[in-house]
C-alpha cells in the first residue's frame, strides 16, 4: 500500500471550506483504523487509485467510447479509458472489455441486455444458496423481467450440484445459465458449465465479482477462456475504485459496447475510468500474485481457526477469499453475532447459509472475508488471533471492550494509510 497518508488531492482545502464533511472522511479514517475489517467484498484502494478517483477528470463528459465520443474534448480521457481497456486485455486474456459500467449489477444489466429479450429463461444460483441479486431475485429487475430458473448446492456437501443444473438446464432450455456467486467458498469449474451450456445452446455469463482480483493474481482458474460474457467488479480482491466492467468474446463486443452505451448508461466516469486503469496496472505487477495467493492463504486459515473455535465453516472450508460461516451449533443468530462483532470492532456481515431457516434480515450464518486485512499485511498468525476474537465475542458480548482494544491493536501494527 506505500507509506504515504491518503486524505485526498487537497484535504487542507476541504478542511477549511467544508469542515463537517471534512470531519466525516477523518472519522472514516479513523474507523477503519481502530478495527478489523472483514467484509469480503470490500477492499482498501491505494492511494495512486483514491488519486485517480480525485482527479479533474470527473469534470468530463464522454458520451460514447475512445475516438467514438458525442463531445468534443475527449482526446485526453480518451488515452485513459484506452489505457484502462488495454491493461485489463493484458491482465486477463479478453478479446474485448468496457469498462465503463458503474456497477457490478450495472454490468450484469448490460449482458442481459445484450443477450436476452424480456420473458427468457436465465438459469441461476439460488440467491439464499450464494448467487446475487441480479440473478434472479424478485425484488430485481433479473426476477420481473426474465423466467429465472434456480440451482443450487447440495445439502450433505454444500457444493453445487453440477448434475442439478444439468438437469434443469435440458428441461428449461435457457437462454442463458450464470454461474458465480457472492456466498459460495469454493472454486466454481467453469468448464463444466461451458459444456452444459454448449449441451442446451445457451450463453455463458460468468459474473465473477467476487474473484476477479484473484482470476487477475492466478490464485483461482480463470472464467475468460470459458464464458462468453464475464461480469466484473473492480473494488474487491481486484482492490481498485468502486465499479464494474464487462469482457466478452469479439463476437459480442458491438452487442456488449450498444448496451453499455447508450442503453443503460450515458456518459461515463471518467475519473473512476482512470482509476481502473490504475488498478488492472497495479495487478499487472508481479507482486499482486503474491497477494492473491496470500488473501486465499488467509481466508483458509481463518475458516479452520473458526472451526477449531466450534463454528463450523459452510462446505468445509474454502478456496477463495470468503468463508460463509454456520453459527447454529454457537446458539447465536448472523444478525446478533454482526451487532456482537461491530460493537467489538470487528466488521463483517450476517448471512444466509445453504437451507437456512431464518429470515434473511436474521440469517444463521456469517460471511467473513480476507482481501482487507491481506492489503494491511496481516498473515495466519493474524488470522488466528482474528478467528479467536470473533468466537469469544459472538458467545460472550461482554467481551467487546476488551476484543476492540485487540482489534485496535492488532490494526494498528498493520495500519492501512500510515501516517
Amino acid at each position: 500500500m506505500g507509506a504515504e497518508p491518503y486524505y485526498g488531492p487537497d484535504f487542507g482545502l476541504l478542511h477549511r471550506q467544508d469542515p463537517e464533511l471534512a470531519r466525516v472522511l477523518l472519522d472514516e479514517l479513523d474507523r477503519l483504523r481502530g478495527g478489523i475489517q472483514l467484509i469480503a467484498s470490500e477492499n482498501f484502494a491505494s492511494p495512486a487509485v483514491l488519486a485517480a478517483l480525485g482527479s479533474t477528470l470527473t469534470n468530463k463528459y464522454a458520451e460514447g467510447y475512445p475516438g467514438r465520443r458525442y463531445y468534443a474534448g475527449c482526446e485526453v480521457v480518451d488515452r485513459a479509458e484506452q489505457l484502462a481497456i488495454d491493461r485489463a486485455k493484458r491482465l486477463f486474456g479478453a478479446d474485448h472489455v468496457n469498462v465503463q459500467p458503474h456497477s457490478g449489477a450495472s454490468a450484469n444489466l448490460a449482458a442481459y441486455a445484450a443477450l436476452l429479450q424480456p420473458g427468457d429463461t436465465v438459469l441461476a444460483m439460488e440467491l439464499s444458496h450464494g448467487g446475487h441479486l441480479t440473478h434472479g431475485s424478485r425484488v430485481n429487475f433479473s426476477g420481473r423481467w426474465f423466467d429465472v430458473v434456480a440451482y443450487g448446492v447440495r445439502r450433505d456437501t454444500e457444493l453445487i450440484d453440477y448434475d442439478e443444473v444439468r438437469e434443469l438446464a435440458l428441461r428449461h432450455q435457457p437462454k442463458m445459465i450464470i454461474c458465480g456467486a457472492t456466498a459460495y467458498p469454493r472454486e466454481i469449474d467453469f468448464a463444466v458449465f461451458r459444456g452444459i451450456a454448449d449441451e442446451v445452446g445457451a450463453w455463458l455469463l460468468a459474473d465473477v465479482a467476487h474473484t476477479i482480483g484473484l482470476m487477475a493474481g492466478g490464485a483461482l482458474p480463470s472464467a475468460v477462456p470459458y464464458a462468453d460474457v464475464v461480469t466484473f467488479t473492480t473494488h474487491k480482491a481486484l482492490r481498485g475504485p468502486r465499479g464494474g466492467g464487462v469482457m466478452c468474446t469479439g463476437e459480442l463486443a458491438a452487442k456488449i459496447d450498444r448496451a453499455v452505451f447508450p442503453f443503460i448508461q450515458g456518459g461515463p466516469l471518467m475519473h473512476a475510468v482512470a482509476a481502473k486503469a490504475v488498478a488492472f496496472g497495479e495487478a499487472l505487477r508481479p507482486e499482486f500474485a503474491g497477494y492473491a495467493r496470500q488473501v486465499v492463504a488467509n481466508a483458509r486459515v481463518l475458516a479452520d481457526a473458526l472451526a477449531a473455535e466450534g463454528v463450523r465453516p459452510v462446505s468445509g472450508g474454502t478456496d477463495s477469499h470468503l468463508a460463509l460461516i454456520d453459527l447454529r451449533e454457537a446458539g447465536v443468530s448472523g444478525a446478533v453475532a454482526e451487532q456482537r462483532c461491530t460493537a467489538a470492532g470487528i466488521t463483517l456481515n450476517r448471512n444466509a447459509i445453504p437451507y437456512d431457516p431464518e429470515p434473511p434480515t436474521v440469517t444463521s450464518g456469517i460471511r467473513v472475508g480476507t482481501p482487507c486485512v491481506t492489503t494491511q499485511g496481516m498473515g495466519p498468525e493474524q488470522m488466528k488471533e482474528v478467528a479467536s476474537m470473533i468466537a469469544q465475542v459472538i458467545r460472550n458480548p461482554d467481551a467487546a471492550g476488551e476484543i476492540r482494544e485487540r482489534a485496535a491493536a492488532l490494526s494498528k501494527i498493520h495500519q492501512i494509510y500510515p501516517s
